[in-house]
């Protein structure tokens, strides 16, 4: 996959990773969106599979990547019937907001997979900053979630297939972005882009603008690794030094949350 690129200073590109990264790159920046009749323009690569209603964009990008997909299938939905975020819990997904799922095949072991999760939301907010400017303030919730001041605005899903002989075979990253609206009465709170007073963003906007976005960031990490993307990752975290639960299928895990 591969991005446009438009001339600049290069630390735009990668404005908080390691010098390695942007060097690797040699300068540019990422355009505005501009769609062609209302549907997104993708990077090369990408392939889009569009969809009005669907049950789970997760499961759909799963289905086609059994069948041979290749990478950077990606499935958009205007609305999910059973969307779900971690440990299978549902994920609203009512019409306005974005929810993707995008089918990677990294040349890596299966342990390194989890650092898919950084680069998308290094990638998602890449996306906002750009389209929203710097009036929205965005930090990451580890593990998977994008806030704005501190409540959650995006969800970031991660699952993984084997290979019938050993290795990974695919990753399914799946997002979704509260855009028109969030749910409420949740255990923990969540916002909106139009909450957060940024109505005018469409999901078409925001999945080009990502896209562009991820296909800079995952060339980063397949070319320098995960040390640049960490370090991108943690200048945006929040919640440093900060106790921090994570519930699993069978145990709660408590601890500090430490770089």
């Amino acid at each position: 996959m591969g991005a446009r690129r438009h001339g600049g200073a290069d630390d735009v590109l990668y404005p908080d990773a390691r010098p390695g990264c942007r060097r690797r790159r040699g300068g540019g920046e990422v355009a505005v969106p501009a769609m062609t009749n209302g549907m997104p323009a993708l990077p090369e690569g990408f392939r889009l599979h569009r969809y009005e209603t669907i049950g789970s964009t997760n499961d759909e990008a799963r289905r086609l990547a059994r069948e041979g997909a290749a990478e950077g299938t990606l499935v958009w939905a205007d609305a999910q019937e059973a969307g779900r975020g971690r440990r299978g819990r549902p994920w609203l997904s009512p019409l306005g907001n974005l929810y993707l799922s995008l089918v990677l095949r990294p040349d890596a072991p299966a342990s390194r997979a989890p650092q898919l999760g950084f680069v998308t939301a290094l990638a998602l907010a890449d996306a906002l900053r750009l389209l929203a400017g710097t009036g929205l303030a965005l930090s990451f919730k580890w593990p998977n979630d994008v806030l704005a001041g501190r409540a959650k605005l995006a969800g970031i899903l991660l699952e993984s297939e084997m290979a019938a002989g050993g290795g990974l075979d695919f990753v399914i990253v799946g997002v979704g972005v509260n855009l028109a609206s969030a749910p409420r009465d949740l255990e923990y709170p969540a916002a909106s882009l139009s909450d957060q007073g940024f109505p005018g963003i469409t999901p078409a906007s925001l999945l080009e603008s990502f896209t562009e976005h991820f296909a800079l960031w995952l060339e980063c990490w397949r070319a320098d690794g995960f040390v640049p993307v960490r370090a991108a990752w943690l200048n945006r975290a929040g919640g440093i030094g900060e106790a921090v639960r994570v519930r699993l299928e069978t145990l709660t895990l408590e601890g500090r949350f430490l770089d």
